[in-house]
């Protein structure tokens, strides 16, 4: 990637890396780390680099229907309001959906209770070829469990280690694994929940249950700076997002999903069969 007069003086890939660098506690949501420039030039960038995300990951759904047994899986984690929906719409939205595995996270159904919490996970796994995009996942039985006390302690805390070893084992079987943790701060949090309230085409997003949650924010603030601490890996890296500007957190995953597509170093799949000889066919008939 070029770092040219696009507005980039760091690489996101690099920025934005959690560590020591990347408190939760210290973070500036309405930042815009390692991009120089503004909402107008990022916005353009979306859409231009929407067109190279575009053509990898066709690139990879082309390899996986002849074969190829890799996938990329990019995991959103973030409390309500930071955009994780939109950021769907607005950066996997740029790929062909046949070539996307899309799953959203939501309070276990009374079958999936019954299961190790990782069954669910395992189930909604991107296929070969695919792009898999999980809306909240399995760190959520790190997050709400732990806060909301649904386990006791002694649970959640072996949870990072089991985790580690499931994100180790996709990794070997050639998942390449993004993991984004979105944050948006109180007071624009704040907003974009009234104005879910204020608007009726909003009214089915919002939930009572988020300002609760609001009430419990410095509990969020310490478990999230725990799972980056404890699960933030070589080969399953946490990338700390902050998601007040729109714009700024839809272009950073973006060039995130563009590095993990790069580093898969894909070319489009040979034929199995004779141009030159299906040229000729095609022509005579």
């Amino acid at each position: 990637m070029e770092y040219d007069g696009d507005g980039w003086h760091t690489p996101a890939v690099r920025i934005l890396r959690a560590g020591p660098h990347n408190m939760v506690a210290d973070l500036d949501a309405s930042g815009t780390p390692g991009f120089e420039g503004g909402k107008e030039l990022g916005t353009k960038l979306i859409e231009e680099r929407g067109a190279v995300l575009s053509d990898l990951q066709e690139m990879l759904f082309a390899n996986g229907r002849l074969g190829d047994e890799r996938s990329v899986l990019l995991v959103l984690q973030g409390m309500d309001t930071a955009g994780k929906g939109g950021m769907v719409r607005n950066v996997i939205g740029h790929v062909d959906p046949q070539g996307v595995d899309h799953r959203a996270f939501g309070v276990p159904t009374a079958e999936e209770k019954r299961h190790h919490y990782l069954w669910r996970i395992q189930k909604a796994l991107p296929r070969d070829g695919q792009l898999g995009v999980f809306d909240r996942s399995h760190y959520e039985d790190v997050l709400v469990a732990r806060v909301r006390k649904l386990v006791p302690d002694s649970v959640w805390r072996r949870r990072y280690d089991e985790i580690n070893r499931f994100e180790r084992d996709l990794a070997d079987n050639g998942t390449t694994i993004v993991k984004v943790a979105m944050f948006v701060s109180l007071d624009e949090q704040k907003e974009r929940l009234a104005e879910r309230l204020e608007r009726r085409d909003k009214h089915w997003k919002y939930n009572p249950s988020d300002v609760s949650e609001r009430a419990l924010w410095p509990e969020y603030q310490q478990a999230y700076q725990d799972m980056l601490d404890k699960t933030n890996t070589d080969h399953a890296p946490w990338y700390v997002i902050p998601c007040d500007r729109k714009w700024y957190s839809r272009l950073a995953v973006m060039e995130l999903l563009i590095d993990a597509f790069e580093r898969l170093d894909l070319d489009w799949p040979e034929p199995d069969f004779d141009i030159e000889a299906e040229k000729k066919r095609l022509a005579e008939s």
